[in-house]
């Protein structure tokens, strides 16, 4: 089991002295306000993005020491655009998975169109493996993409707001999915609710800092999403599960007059 573990990790004036740690097997979300940092600290783990401060490690190897095959063989994402053209099919892009396990000359496997099936299968694409990646709806895009990581069979998931264009029940579907794949996951969630009931803990990030860190109960409070936020909620524990479930009220907090200026 994989544990990342990221030291003062700074980039520039958008990430400032980040420590975090996912523990082997864990599922760790990043919640924050939009320009929070979410993203970039994402990209200086999966190594789009260098950092100009701090260590990503894992399991005591620096993720930037590494060559881009070697990380890719640890580490899949699933970005939060995905919006990219690939003249492939959905079945060929899922493929794709397997390149960091292979020398750039070898073609795919039985193997191979095996486990991309098999992946297709999990997010609901069979029926669609035959159509061009760029036919797809956003949603269907986006599930392709998780296939892709799965095919990719890393120890590290990084997943950027991977319910990014999917209707509800796929966005089940997917959380439900990274919790059972045996893996470590780090993902960005604006939702904060799908954040409580998916997430084992949570580390919220507002400009660029880590500002707590904890379990969902301990860290989606009333008080937090005053602070952080600046939105008015209850937060109560869900009938059957027990998550939090966070409760927004109308109108600016306080009860002050909301502002029209």
């Amino acid at each position: 089991m994989t544990e990342l573990r990221l030291h003062g990790l700074s980039y520039e004036d958008r990430l400032r002295s980040v420590d975090l740690t996912v523990r082997p097997g864990e599922t760790v979300g990043l919640i924050g306000p939009n320009g929070s940092g979410k993203t970039t600290l994402l990209r200086c783990v999966y190594g789009t993005l260098a950092p100009t401060a701090g260590r990503a490690t894992l399991d005591g190897d620096d993720l930037h020491a590494l060559g881009a095959k070697a990380r890719a063989r640890r580490v899949a994402t699933v970005p939060q655009d995905s919006a990219t053209e690939f003249e492939l099919t959905v079945h060929e892009l899922v493929a794709l998975g397997r390149s960091p396990h292979k020398r750039f000359w070898e073609g795919d496997t039985d193997a191979d169109r095996g486990r991309a099936a098999a992946a297709l299968a999990r997010v609901g694409l069979t029926e669609l493996a035959d159509r061009p990646y760029p036919t797809l709806s956003g949603g269907e895009r986006q599930r392709a993409l998780v296939a892709r990581a799965l095919v990719q069979a890393p120890a590290l998931l990084v997943l950027d707001e991977p319910t990014n264009h999917l209707d509800i029940r796929h966005q089940l579907d997917v959380l439900a999915l990274v919790r059972t794949l045996g893996t470590t996951n780090l993902l960005a969630l604006h939702d904060l609710n799908l954040a409580g009931a998916y997430c084992d803990r949570l580390y919220v990030l507002e400009r660029g800092r880590i500002v707590t860190g904890g379990t969902p109960a301990e860290v989606l409070t009333p008080a937090l999403l005053d602070t952080v936020y600046g939105v008015e909620a209850e937060v109560i524990p869900h009938p059957r599960t027990g998550s939090p479930t966070v409760v927004y009220l109308h109108g600016p907090p306080g009860g002050q007059e909301p502002s029209i200026m």
